[in-house]
């Protein structure tokens, strides 16, 4: 391998290497400069898949590190202790043994592990030691439409349970109608709730209407605080794309760029196979560059897409492909 990461290395968050974001005046002529050129950003979206192929040595790298950069999710109404339990213990060891030690790979987890709030305590218990945070979904997660009040007090309970990480869903309405004003002052209030843990700031980008939207709403969420911008709940019809994704990297790019602060980004919903998360790291390295290869920086939010990377991993070291059940998380 030509690369191998450490545990410390999977568990960073980003106020605990890069400086956090602090956020900044909201600028209205700035946000209203954001654009997007739908037509362009499609011809360059659909150019990714077919010549970013990655083989052999350089594909089983690739992967361990998409790993590393996986939230590993459950967000079932179904939920137990006993499956949270189950999926913390597959979050320790991605990939079985035997497996790592044909790879030469020692110490390699995911990013974090994502539950709703009443999953908090049992995942914490059980990740205990690893330094593998637990992320939790907040603010009336999926729809956000909860009372705001309520909203503020579920993210200062779930940092109270222990969450080092709290994934926010942003009103969509604000975005729909174009008062950036409310957006802002919505997420700076999420900001601070949210204290010491670092928060992700979720667009449901399939529901913003237009690609300038995303673009619009990436640029507020930053300069109210998000430590991260992410696609989508998981929840909608059309989740993560190439195309948005293409759309909220360049606002992390140019927002870098005006403020020397890195803001972290999470495409979600719908990556399930090993090749996109290849596709998805070639775009990131593309348009910002080898640093946000890392877990403090960019997730992946994902329930299966482990499960199929393990077993692209596994055919590259014996050859053979195994039953996808052999690969389950949870």
């Amino acid at each position: 391998m030509t690369e191998t990461m450490s545990r410390s290395e999977t568990s960073l968050v980003p106020q605990l290497h890069e400086p956090r974001n602090p956020g900044m005046p909201l600028d209205m002529d700035r946000v209203m400069r954001a654009t997007a050129n739908r037509s362009a950003i499609e011809r360059r979206a659909a150019t990714l898949p077919g010549r970013r192929s990655v083989k052999k040595d350089y594909q089983a790298a690739w992967l361990a590190r998409a790993i590393s950069c996986i939230d590993l999710t459950t967000l079932a109404g179904d939920d137990t202790p006993g499956r949270v339990a189950r999926l913390c213990a597959k979050a320790r060891q991605p990939v079985r043994a035997d497996l790592l030690d044909a790879l030469g790979l020692e110490g390699l987890t995911v990013g974090a592990v994502c539950v709703y709030h009443d999953m908090i305590a049992p995942a914490v218990e059980a990740l205990e030691g690893s330094g593998i945070p637990v992320a939790a979904v907040s603010t009336g997660f999926p729809a956000g439409l909860s009372p705001f009040p309520l909203r503020i007090a579920e993210i200062t309970e779930s940092v109270k349970a222990g969450a080092r990480e709290i994934d926010i869903v942003i009103s969509r309405r604000h975005v729909l109608t174009g008062d950036w004003q409310a957006l802002y002052d919505e997420m700076r209030a999420f900001r601070e709730a949210c204290g010491e843990a670092h928060v992700k700031a979720i667009l449901a980008t399939g529901e913003l209407g237009t690609l300038q939207n995303v673009a619009r709403a990436s640029m507020v969420c930053m300069m109210a605080g998000a430590d991260f911008i992410k696609t989508s709940t998981g929840k909608e019809s059309v989740n993560a794309t190439l195309p948005v994704s293409l759309v909220m990297m360049r606002a992390i790019r140019e927002y870098h760029e005006e403020t020397g602060y890195r803001v972290g980004y999470k495409p979600a919903g719908g990556i399930s196979k090993a090749k996109d998360a290849v596709t998805y790291l070639a775009l990131v390295k593309e348009e910002l560059g080898d640093r946000w290869l890392r877990p403090d920086l960019y997730r992946f939010g994902a329930s299966s897409l482990l499960g199929d990377i393990e077993r692209q991993l596994e055919h590259h070291v014996t050859g053979a492909y195994s039953a996808s059940w052999r690969h389950a998380t949870s």
